[in-house]
């Protein structure tokens, strides 16, 4: 019986610490060793090139080292009084001309992979517009008739117990799960970058411009980020929050702004909209 007590108590210990760490995949938390737990596609193709870069560079600082080791003891003036005068070494030579262009050629392969994804937007299932401005976000959903909001800092203050200090908002952006979101990144005075960790999202706001990126969230959830350009005096009060829901919680949270906001039923996809005919008047 006691035996079986013990059991139940680590059973329980273990499932509360997994608990804990689901909880916490999605944001920074103290003494965090590695990177935030992948949700989209793109931060899976980074985590497992950053797991390649790893295994590369540590192979070659090994190396490097006990070469000079075996510099260091080998050729030391007491056992090699005499310095040896060699000019060449053709094998030698081919050697370490080639190995570092293989290792190139690893390294550029999945690179450009990478970026050609987190580049490339996909059909998008719908699309949301990011304003950066000094120190808030505002969010546009043109695909929602033109559900808009602004995203603040809530306050070490106005926390409620559970909220995360630095990283909650009043508004937080809404997206459905495995839905393909395109995000139209701008500023309204300095530049700004939007970033989501978790999603492996990373993309500069800049005033009179528009960039371009995307995201699927696998998962349903609150991921964090924050501001990730120096903006000003509170560059570090402009957190980021994405919550990630089923289709129907979302279609119920569109329901549910629209009326807040007084938006009557204008239905229309933006999604990916296609590029005006060459030569029409905008």
């Amino acid at each position: 019986m006691k035996r079986q007590s013990l059991w139940a108590a680590g059973l329980a210990v273990v499932m509360s610490t997994a608990g804990a760490g689901t909880a916490l995949a999605n944001e920074p938390h103290p003494w965090q060793i590695g990177l935030q737990e992948p949700a989209s596609p793109v931060k899976h193709l980074m985590d497992s090139f950053h797991s390649l870069l790893t295994v590369i560079i540590t192979l070659i600082v090994i190396f490097v080292a006990a070469l000079l080791a075996y510099c260091v003891v080998r050729f030391n003036a007491k056992k090699n009084p005499v310095p040896s005068k060699t000019s060449h070494h053709t094998l030698l030579e081919v050697a370490w001309t080639v190995l570092p262009v293989i290792i190139l050629i690893v390294v550029a392969v999945p690179s450009f992979k990478l970026l050609y994804v987190a580049e490339r937007v996909p059909q998008a299932d719908m699309t949301i517009k990011v304003t950066g401005r000094q120190w808030y976000w505002d969010y546009e959903y043109p695909d929602h008739d033109n559900i808009a909001f602004s995203s603040n800092l809530i306050q070490e203050s106005d926390l409620k117990p559970g909220q995360r200090r630095l990283l909650e908002v009043d508004n937080r952006v809404v997206v459905p799960v495995n839905a393909t979101v395109r995000l139209l990144v701008t500023a309204g005075d300095v530049i700004h970058s939007w970033a989501i960790p978790s999603f492996g999202v990373k993309k500069d706001g800049v005033p009179g411009r528009i960039n371009e990126t995307w995201f699927k969230a696998e998962r349903e959830g609150v991921y964090y980020g924050q501001c990730s350009e120096i903006c000003g005096v509170n560059h570090g009060y402009m957190p980021i929050a994405v919550e990630v829901m089923s289709k129907p919680n979302f279609d119920a949270w569109v329901a549910k702004t629209k009326t807040a906001q007084g938006i009557g039923d204008r239905s229309r996809d933006v999604a990916q909209a296609p590029a005006p005919a060459a030569g029409a008047v905008q």
